[in-house]
């Protein structure tokens, strides 16, 4: 059994953002490691809740002010993240505009869902899957 310490360690709270915008979803890639394509996202700030960190992060890396937004699940595999232990609560939602990098972001893109680059960095995969499934049955 793991022995306790005070103040306790936990994982890193993070969030992500799935972001439909014009039938795809955006994409940034990242300008600090790990490099690659990922969600927009990033870590959730001392007296801010997940919502505002979403959007936060959300307009930091794309520029694009987010709506609508829904919980698509959290994510806490201790393996998420080479760095170290993040949990992420992800999020969907909605945008209009073009978006940009900014922030983390070397660049923002917008991808058709049956055309998204490889790799995709941490669980985002899984995560745009989780999105997929779950906006399929919003629709029904």
């Amino acid at each position: 059994m793991k022995e306790h310490t005070w103040p306790p360690v936990t994982p890193r709270l993070t969030v992500d953002a799935v972001i439909r915008l014009s039938g795809g979803i955006v994409l940034i890639k990242r300008k600090n490691p790990p490099h690659g394509w990922a969600l927009p996202g990033g870590f959730v700030d001392v007296g801010e809740t997940v919502e505002t960190a979403v959007r936060r992060e959300a307009e930091e890396e794309t520029g694009l002010v987010i709506e609508d937004i829904w919980l698509i699940g959290v994510y806490s595999d201790p393996a998420r993240d080479s760095r170290f232990h993040t949990v992420s609560v992800a999020f969907g939602a909605s945008a209009d505009g073009v978006p940009h990098g900014a922030d983390d972001a070397k660049e923002a893109v917008v991808f058709k869902d049956d055309d998204l680059p490889a790799p995709i960095a941490f669980d985002h995969r899984q995560i745009i899957e989780d999105f997929l499934k779950k906006e399929r049955k919003l629709k029904l």
